[in-house]
């Protein structure tokens, strides 16, 4: 199921929340288990598996790395079991920026990686509010990229955490 379709949004690396969040209440309302009491089982099954890909699609829109995700996916972009292989360059760059972590308090390590993640997104912004078909294969690489940085480094956040 197509969820940019089932809520009836443009296919964009970047969705309008309050959007998604009227659309999300309105298809719960008119598609809920709850409401339709009175259908065949098969009618009630089939509600409960659209309310089920409702909730999904609605915490894929509500979360933008998600966002992100769901639409490099859509894209063909992601592949299942991907190994995908980050620059040398970053690579190099994130092993001595661990170094540099681990004589920091975990707050100013936070606070320097939430930093570089956000300067990896000004990188890619004018693509995310661009509309799906102004996106070229290069811009689909970039954003890829991006994607795959952005989820190195919360494994960075993730361990100053344990």
């Amino acid at each position: 199921m197509n969820y940019y379709e089932l809520f009836e949004i443009p296919v964009s690396p970047k969705v309008d929340s309050v959007i998604v969040s009227k659309k999300y209440f309105a298809l719960q309302r008119s598609s809920h288990p709850d409401f339709h009491t009175n259908a065949t089982e098969d009618e009630k099954e089939a509600m409960l598996e659209l309310s089920a890909h409702i909730n999904r699609a609605f915490l894929i829109f509500k979360d933008p790395q998600k966002t992100i995700e769901y639409f490099l996916e859509q894209k063909g972009q992601l592949l299942e079991n991907e190994k995908y292989t980050l620059s040398n360059d970053f690579l190099m760059e994130m092993m001595e920026f661990n170094e540099e972590l681990e004589n920091k308090d975990i707050g100013t390590a936070e606070a320097e990686i939430v930093a570089y993640q956000d300067n990896l997104l000004k990188d890619i912004q004018g693509i995310l509010i661009s509309n799906s078909a102004e996106i070229t294969d290069v811009d689909l690489v970039k954003m890829k990229d991006y994607y795959y940085k952005k989820k190195y480094l919360q494994r960075i956040l993730d361990r100053l955490h344990e």
